[in-house]
């Protein structure tokens, strides 16, 4: 055990004599070695980010739209847009089926909109939706003041509004916006209710910016929406399955799909935006161990190498060694150390970047992150394994040399 402390010593006093060019040697190790801490850092934090905030329906619920989750390139965004448009007869067909409880049809314009009262105002930023009151049930909206829209809202047409928190913040900074007036477009509109407040998307977008309106209100003061989309929610979160395979039968129904043609709609829910970013995640992980295995590579050369030349710059004190009786073995361990502690310092560094990186970008509210243990240990482990295996040959050498002509070098 002793001496093993003493080529732990002497390994971090050669260090500490040569500080510049041991970080240069272990470069590659420390880039590796953040890079794997950063990058599972924000993976970790946006995960469990999304498992909060991803969760835009209520439980037992899904959307039917004409666009998937996510369209890659100019060409897949015209495939899609080709598609009939989903309608509100469609998502009229779609109650009273065995397994289905409640049918929200929603409608949104064509861009954001601005919402103003008589000295305030927002930006075009907020989501004007034209809704039925089934919209409470489906989606993941609690009233946190007033009330819902109201089948009688709908009926009558009447200019209400359900406003969510952003909303109500920027409007009616401390006051109670129940009963006040807002203007869409010059149209005023009283607000029936406001929404709890929901946070953001990943801390990037708001799920507070939006008003709701009947949807014939919506019709008479917006026109025509740019879509519709339904939310739908089965009886009981176990008939999922079972609901969504009588949607998706009617639906191919209704909108005259073959037998041997493809769906010309989207079915997904709260796991199905869990499975794509879990999808993302292992791309990005993927990636990110394949950038920390080439550094680890370049980083274990520039060991091997530092330690070879150590090697030849020590030979003398090597061949005094073994004359005054160091075993073979002890001198292939002390190099085998050096090169150990040397990585693993490399790993300490790029760990403590790594993780200053995360630290830095949770407390600006860039994203979310959260630095895994796993991922700490993996680091450093990766670090000790690239010093050992690329440490056995400068150690093997110098545990050979002959004590003679050792002692005889220059």
């Amino acid at each position: 055990m002793r001496s093993w402390l003493d080529d732990v010593g002497m390994a971090a006093a050669t260090l500490r004599a040569s500080p510049l060019r041991s970080l240069l040697t272990a470069l590659g190790i420390v880039i590796g070695t953040a890079t794997v801490v950063a990058m599972m850092a924000l993976t970790e934090g946006l995960r469990l980010e999304m498992t909060g905030q991803l969760s835009m329906l209520e439980a037992g619920a899904f959307r039917v739209e004409k666009f998937p989750m996510v369209t890659v390139g100019h060409d897949a965004w015209h495939r899609y847009a080709s598609r009939k448009d989903i309608t509100r007869a469609q998502g009229e067909a779609l109650r009273g089926l065995p397994h289905v409880a409640f049918v929200s049809i929603e409608e949104q314009g064509r861009r954001p909109e601005a919402v103003a009262t008589r000295t305030r105002a927002t930006r075009n930023e907020i989501d004007v939706l034209g809704v039925l009151p089934d919209y409470e049930f489906t989606n993941a909206v609690t009233v946190a003041s007033g009330r819902f829209l109201s089948h009688a809202d709908v009926a009558l047409a009447r200019r209400v509004a359900f406003v969510g928190a952003g909303v109500a913040d920027v409007l009616f900074p401390g006051a109670d916006p129940l009963g006040a007036e807002i203007r869409i477009r010059g149209v005023p509109f009283e607000v029936a209710g406001v929404a709890e407040r929901m946070g953001t998307v990943l801390g990037l977008e708001s799920r507070d910016g939006f008003v709701a309106v009947p949807w014939t209100a919506y019709d008479a003061v917006l026109g025509r929406a740019l879509g519709t989309n339904l939310a739908v929610r089965a009886t009981r979160v176990e008939d999922v399955p079972q609901a969504m395979a009588e949607v998706v039968a009617t639906l191919r129904r209704v909108r005259g799909l073959g037998p041997l043609e493809e769906n010309d709609f989207e079915v997904f829910s709260n796991d199905t935006a869990a499975d794509l970013f879990d999808g993302l995640a292992r791309v990005v992980g993927a990636a990110t161990f394949g950038l920390c295995a080439l550094s680890l590579l370049v980083g274990g050369i520039g060991v091997m190498n530092i330690m070879l030349v150590s090697v030849t710059e020590r030979t003398r004190e090597i061949g005094v060694r073994m004359a005054l009786g160091a075993r073979r073995q002890r001198i292939l361990a002390q190099f085998l150390v050096e090169s150990l502690v040397l990585a693993l310092a490399g790993g300490a560094i790029g760990v403590a970047l790594g993780g200053g990186v995360a630290l830095v970008a949770r407390e600006l509210d860039v994203v979310p992150a959260r630095v895994p243990l796993w991922s700490v240990l993996l680091s450093l482990g990766s670090a000790a394994a690239a010093g050992l295996v690329f440490g056995i040959y400068p150690a093997a050498r110098a545990s050979r040399l002959d004590p003679v002509e050792a002692m005889r070098a220059e």
